[in-house]
């Protein structure tokens, strides 16, 4: 959930990195290999005010590979699969907790890191989509420097994370890593809906799907997310709702995931409470192909420096 601390967050049960950690006991040093530095979004360290101070715990134990920048551009990882974060998919459908499935009413939560950096696959899936089968975007090396803010060119001619995808070979198996780990995801994904089918519940359960951001996937010649580009911008929001929701059925209208909080409410008969920032999209749901007029709002770094960056026009 990137809560980025220790509290439960209204939730009666909950399992974070640190449970994982735990479980992988000696195995957490190759997840530390595999991040390469301190990464709170990737959960080392999860509660980030308490390392600051000291600085990265894993210095000089960390084993180094190859990567020239802070992100390997992707592999193989040492982490056997079981251990990785399918681990999720058992533990939300694990007995332990079976007896919140016998309560009035569920609301749970499953969250996976796949897809996203570090690309560290499990070799199952690794090599599912050959490098040299992959075509890079149109947009590949064709952004004129001089028509873009500052910021967007720092970040082409600049990919401090993972220089090497300035080499198409590298880009290639950058996004051959990424449909990987979709592939991953999915299958994870897959396993959590298929317990529902088990425990008898997918007729009386509303699934919502949905991420925090895009993917740029060499787009422009950009990486990663930070930009107000279509694939950083743009997440999947899939609902499936018994008896309500077409098959296949994709909205017409731009919607924003603000307005996630009040569908699932009035899905459930729960009073939406007025003054928040997203409406429900129940009338969407009922009649996905209408057309309607919307506005969608978005900010990033508001009040910091990149800020400045991204109202500064670049100049060579």
């Amino acid at each position: 959930m990137h809560f980025v601390d220790a509290q439960t967050h209204g939730f009666d049960y909950k399992l974070d990195f640190n449970d994982w950690f735990q479980y992988l006991g000696p195995k957490t040093k190759l997840w530390a290999d595999e991040l390469g530095q301190p990464n709170s979004g990737s959960g080392q360290p999860q509660i980030d005010d308490l390392w600051r101070d000291f600085g990265d715990p894993w210095k000089d134990v960390r084993e180094r590979d190859d990567r020239k920048g802070s992100v390997s551009v992707g592999g193989i990882s040492k982490i056997p699969e079981r251990d990785q974060f399918r681990i999720l998919c058992r533990a939300r459908i694990h007995p332990v907790p079976q007896r919140a499935w016998q309560a009035t009413a569920v609301f749970l939560v499953t969250s996976f890191l796949r897809p996203h950096d570090p690309f560290m696959l499990s070799e199952r899936f690794a090599n599912r989509y050959p490098p040299e089968s992959i075509r890079l975007p149109d947009t590949w090396g064709k952004v004129d420097l001089n028509t873009v803010p500052r910021e967007i060119g720092n970040s082409i001619t600049l990919d401090r994370p993972t220089p090497e995808l300035k080499d198409p070979a590298q880009a290639k198996r950058r996004i051959s890593y990424y449909y990987a780990g979709l592939e991953q995801m999915d299958e994870a994904a897959g396993q959590v809906l298929t317990a529902l089918d088990d425990l008898g519940l997918a007729e009386n359960t509303l699934v919502v799907y949905t991420s925090d951001h895009g993917e740029m996937l060499g787009e422009h010649g950009l990486w990663n997310k930070f930009v107000f580009y279509e694939p950083s911008v743009a997440v999947p929001l899939i609902f499936r709702v018994p008896g309500l929701t077409q098959a296949n059925a994709r909205c017409a209208t731009p919607v924003s995931i603000t307005q996630v909080m009040a569908t699932i409410m009035e899905i459930c008969g729960v009073p939406v409470p007025s003054g928040i920032d997203g409406k429900s999209l129940m009338r969407d749901l009922r009649q996905p192909t209408a057309t309607r007029q919307t506005t969608v709002y978005s900010e990033y770094a508001l009040h910091s420096p990149q800020a400045k960056l991204h109202d500064s026009p670049r100049r060579l």
